[in-house]
C-alpha cells in the first residue's frame, strides 16, 4: 500500500509522475479545480466584506469522494498542482476539502515533469502560498462581479446569451478602434523611383533618395516629372561608398505570450491549439526507451529566465554541434512588461539532447512542429549573435541622388538554428551588392517610376494583439487564449482572412458598456487592476482591499445602468425575398455567428439560410449558376455553385472571371503565406505572387 497520496490536475500528468516516485507515492488527478463559485448565483456576498461562497463543482463529486478514501489512507498528501497562482489556489481548495493543514509542508511545485525535477520537487515541500491563492481570489471574485453584474443588463437591455468580462471588454475596445482607425484613414499618396543597375554581369537596384544636399519625399507626379527632367542621360556615379559590420542578436527563450505568436506566425496555429500541444507536450509524451516524459517546461510563464543546468547543457550541445564560435557570449535581453514574474522559467525544452528529428517518430504532427519550434528557439537563445556585412552606395546622376544598400551575412551564429518570425507581411529585404568602387561609374535602366498610396494599420490578428495586450499590461499569460476565444463565441468579432473585424454585435456590446462602465473597458484602469493583483501576490496589500476600491464605484454604475440604459432593439432587416416554405418574408437576423436568413414567420416556420454572397463568377461546372461565396461548419470560406444541390461544383480557392491563357479552364486565387497566387485548376500555369 501507498504511504503517500500525490494530487496533480491531469491523468496524463499523474501517470508520469507516478512512474517516477516508485511504490510509495500513489498520484491522482483531481481533474483541475473541484471548487468553484456557484453557477447559478454570484456567490460573493458584497453585504459581508466580499466573502465567496465555494461549492463542489458539478459532476465533481465522484472525483472528490475517491480523493477522500485515498486521503484517509495516506500518512500524508502532497499537493502537486501547476506552479502559478491557479494552480497554488487548486491546492488550497483541495487542502480545504481533504482536510490538509495549509501551513503544513503540503506543497510541491515543479516546472518540468523528468525524474530530477520531480524528484528534487520532494525534497523541499513547502507550505501554501496565500498571498498566491488571493492573488487568484481577487481575479476570481473581480470577474465574477463584473460578468454576473453587467451581463443580466445586457441580456435584459440588448439580447440574451451576452456577456461582458473585464480583459474581453478591453480586447474587444481595441478590436473596433483599429477598425474605426481604419474606417477613418484617408490615403496619402507618395512616389518612389527605381532603377536597375548592372556591375560585372550581376544586377542590382537602387531607390531614388533626393539630391546632393537633402533626402526628398516624392508626393505627386510633377515631383517626379522635374526629377526625372533633371536627370542626364543614363550615367551614375558611385560617390559614396559606406560599409559597415552589424550584429544581430538571438531573440530570447519564449514566454506563454511570445509561444502564441510566433506559433501563429509560424505554424499558422492559434492561440487555443498552441496551449492545448503544450500542455500534452508538459505533461508527458511516450518516448519509448525512456517511457513517459515532459518534453518542456511550464508553458505558463512570462519569465525568459532559465536554469544554470539548462544553460550549461545548450552551451555542451552547442560546441559539440556547432563549434566553440557558436557558443553565447551575452545573454539575450526580452523586452518585459512591467508586471512581469520571475517565478519561473521560460519554455524551454526540458532537455538539448532530446533534439526534435529524435522525437519525431513519438510525436504526431503539430506536436512535432510546435516542440521544434520550442526547441529551436531555445538553443538560438543561447548561441553566438550574427554577423552581418552591410554596403550602402549613393550612385548620382547631376544632382540627383540614387541610394542602394545590400547585407551579406558574414557569420551566421544563431541564424544558423532559427530566425525569428514578424506579425506582418515583412518589407523586401536588401538584396547582396556586387563589388562597388567610390568614383566608379554606372550605366542605369529601366528607370521606373511608381504611384503608391498609404495603407491604414492593419486589423489585429490573433498574434498581434496578444503582443499588444502583453505590451499593455493586460491579462496574464493564461487568460491570451480564453480571452480570444470568448470575443468569438459571443458573436463580437469574426476572423477575416486571419484578422479580427467586430460585428455589428460587437459595436452595441461595446457602446453600452463604453457608456455606462468606461473604466471597464479602460485600457489604464485594467492595466492598473493587473499591478494590483501582483501586489497582492507580493504581500503588499490585501486582496479584500482591492476588491472593495474597485466595487464601490463599480455598484453605482450598475444602479445607473440598470435604470438608465435604454432598450436596444436589433431590428430584423427584410433580406428582399420570400421563403421558399411558408412564402411570407425572409429577414436578416443577428445570430452567435454573425447575421444569417430566417422566416419572419418565426415561430410557425423555421426556416433558416445561409447568407451567400455572389462573386460575379459563372460556376465552371454547370455553365449555368453563379459561383457564391459559402462558409463550412468551421467557419471556413470556401466557393460553391448557387444551384446547389442540383450543381455540385465546389473549390476551396476563390475562382476569378478571366480564363486561363493556356488551356482556356478556370483560374482560381490560391493563398500563400504571403500574397496570392493565380493558378490554373487543369494545367501548369501560374502567375507571379500578388502582395
Amino acid at each position: 500500500m501507498a504511504d503517500y497520496l500525490v494530487i496533480v490536475e491531469s491523468p496524463a500528468k499523474a501517470k508520469t509522475i507516478e512512474r517516477y516516485l516508485g511504490k510509495k507515492y500513489k498520484v491522482r488527478a483531481s481533474i483541475g479545480h473541484l471548487r468553484d463559485l456557484p453557477r447559478s448565483q454570484m456567490g460573493v456576498d458584497t453585504e459581508n466584506n466580499y466573502e465567496p461562497k465555494y461549492i463542489t463543482i458539478r459532476g465533481k463529486g465522484p472525483i472528490l469522494q475517491e480523493l477522500k478514501k485515498d486521503a484517509k489512507k495516506a500518512k500524508k498528501i502532497f499537493l502537486a498542482a501547476d506552479p502559478d497562482r491557479e494552480g497554488e489556489a487548486i491546492a488550497w481548495h483541495l487542502a480545504h476539502q481533504l482536510g490538509v493543514d495549509i501551513e503544513s509542508d503540503c506543497r510541491v511545485v515543479f516546472n518540468e515533469i523528468t525524474k530530477d525535477a520531480i524528484k528534487d520537487s520532494f525534497k523541499s515541500p513547502r507550505p501554501i502560498d496565500m498571498n498566491r491563492v488571493d492573488a487568484q481570489q481577487a481575479r476570481r471574485i473581480l470577474d465574477r462581479l463584473v460578468g454576473y453584474n453587467i451581463s443580466p443588463i445586457l441580456w435584459k437591455k440588448v439580447k440574451k446569451g451576452l456577456s461582458a468580462g473585464r480583459v474581453q471588454s478591453v480586447a474587444l475596445r481595441m478590436i473596433i478602434d483599429r477598425e474605426n482607425e481604419i474606417n477613418a484613414f484617408t490615403p496619402e499618396e507618395y512616389w518612389s523611383i527605381v532603377g536597375q543597375f548592372t556591375k560585372d554581369g550581376k544586377e542590382f537596384e537602387a531607390s531614388f533618395y533626393g539630391d546632393s544636399k537633402k533626402k526628398i519625399k516624392l508626393e505627386n507626379r510633377k515631383q517626379v516629372d522635374e526629377i526625372l527632367s533633371r536627370m542626364t542621360e543614363d550615367k551614375f556615379e558611385i560617390t559614396n561608398l559606406v560599409k559597415k559590420e552589424r550584429k544581430r542578436n538571438p531573440a530570447p527563450p519564449f514566454t506563454t505570450s511570445s509561444l502564441q505568436q510566433e506559433s501563429a506566425r509560424k505554424l499558422n496555429f492559434r492561440a487555443r491549439k498552441t496551449m492545448m500541444l503544450a500542455q500534452q507536450l508538459y505533461e508527458g509524451i511516450n518516448t519509448g526507451k525512456e517511457g513517459i516524459v515532459g518534453l518542456i517546461t511550464y508553458m505558463r510563464t512570462d519569465s525568459t529566465r532559465i536554469s544554470d543546468t539548462a544553460k550549461n547543457e545548450a552551451v555542451s550541445f552547442i560546441e559539440t554541434m556547432y563549434g566553440k564560435d557558436y557558443i553565447g557570449t551575452t545573454k539575450p535581453k526580452a523586452k518585459e512588461s512591467a508586471n512581469t514574474q520571475d517565478a519561473h522559467e521560460a519554455v524551454r525544452p526540458t532537455s538539448v539532447m532530446r533534439p526534435p528529428d529524435a522525437m519525431k517518430q513519438f510525436l504526431t504532427r503539430d506536436q512535432h512542429r510546435l516542440y521544434k519550434l520550442i526547441w529551436e528557439r531555445f538553443v538560438a537563445s543561447q548561441m553566438a549573435s550574427a554577423v552581418l556585412d552591410t554596403v550602402s552606395a549613393d550612385l548620382m546622376n547631376g544632382e540627383v541622388k540614387f541610394r542602394a544598400t545590400g547585407s551579406e551575412v558574414k557569420f551566421p551564429g544563431f541564424m544558423k538554428v532559427y530566425i525569428e518570425g514578424e506579425d506582418d507581411q515583412e518589407e523586401k529585404k536588401d538584396g547582396i551588392l556586387p563589388p562597388l568602387e567610390k568614383g566608379e561609374r554606372l550605366k542605369g535602366h529601366d528607370i521606373d517610376p511608381k504611384q503608391h498610396f498609404t495603407q491604414p494599420p492593419p486589423r489585429y490578428s490573433e498574434a498581434r494583439l496578444v503582443k499588444t495586450l502583453e505590451e499593455l499590461g493586460i491579462g496574464r499569460p493564461s487568460t491570451y487564449a480564453p480571452t480570444l476565444d470568448t470575443i468569438q463565441k459571443r458573436g463580437y468579432v469574426t476572423l477575416d482572412a486571419k484578422r479580427f473585424v467586430p460585428t455589428e454585435l460587437g459595436g452595441i456590446v461595446h457602446q453600452a458598456v463604453n457608456q455606462y462602465f468606461p473604466d471597464i473597458i479602460d485600457i489604464e484602469f485594467t492595466a492598473e487592476m493587473e499591478k494590483s493583483l501582483d501586489h497582492v501576490e507580493e504581500g503588499t496589500i490585501e486582496w479584500k482591499q482591492v476588491i472593495d476600491e474597485f466595487y464601490r464605484d463599480f455598484e453605482k454604475h450598475v444602479k445607473v445602468a440598470d435604470e438608465e440604459m435604454e432598450k436596444i432593439e436589433i431590428k430584423d432587416e427584410p433580406a428582399g425575398e420570400d421563403c421558399e416554405k411558408c412564402g411570407n418574408a425572409m429577414v436578416f437576423k443577428m445570430g452567435r455567428y454573425g447575421k444569417f436568413m430566417a422566416c419572419s414567420n418565426f415561430p410557425d416556420c423555421r426556416n433558416t439560410k445561409a447568407i451567400i454572397k455572389p462573386i460575379g463568377v459563372t460556376c465552371p461546372t454547370c455553365k449555368e449558376g453563379q459561383v457564391v461565396e459559402r462558409k463550412s461548419k468551421t467557419k471556413r470560406i470556401f466557393y460553391g455553385c448557387d444551384r446547389y444541390p442540383e450543381c455540385e461544383y465546389v473549390s476551396w480557392d476563390k475562382p476569378i472571371t478571366r480564363p486561363c491563357p493556356k488551356c482556356q479552364n478556370t483560374l482560381v486565387e490560391k493563398r500563400l503565406k504571403k500574397g496570392v497566387q493565380i493558378q490554373c485548376t487543369e494545367c501548369d500555369y501560374k502567375e507571379v505572387t500578388q502582395e
